[in-house]
């Protein structure tokens, strides 16, 4: 990585894939101009640590997955607010609530809202990580 942290926020429905993920996120980082190689890390909301195809993508993609929980992202200003997530989690956002969080107050939305096979995706560059609230994979590769 060079510059700035990239960060992915990532929403999805229960029982999503890996393979689905993977693919969305491939699909949002092509559109952003950008590798996996540039991301930093993954971040998502608590309600989404016991996913298996998302601990997976961590995992594979040797990135640490960030989970904030309801009222960190509840309390982050989002430029696209989703009724449907609302109706489900109660959330006005999961991906781009989660990735501007996690980027910290300089934060700079380069994709807000990516939307593939079930799977939604925000890439945003920040100044740095701010703490995350929990950590599934603990090494960030180097």
């Amino acid at each position: 990585m060079v510059g700035r942290p990239l960060i992915a926020g990532i929403g999805c429905r229960r029982g999503t894939s890996l393979a689905a993920l993977s693919s969305a996120l491939n699909d949002a980082l092509a559109n952003a101009d950008r590798t996996r190689a540039d991301l930093t890390a993954l971040a998502s909301w608590t309600g989404k640590g016991d996913e298996p195809g998302l601990l997976a993508l961590a995992e594979g993609w040797g990135l640490p997955l960030h989970l904030l929980d309801s009222d960190t992202l509840t309390a982050q200003p989002v430029s696209q607010p989703s009724a449907a997530v609302t109706t489900l989690t109660g959330l006005p956002s999961v991906a781009e609530a989660a990735a501007l969080a996690i980027a910290g107050p300089n934060a700079r939305p380069l994709l807000p809202r990516h939307v593939a096979g079930g799977v939604v995706v925000a890439l945003v560059e920040g100044d740095k990580l701010m703490p995350e609230q929990h950590n599934s994979t603990p090494e960030a590769r180097p």
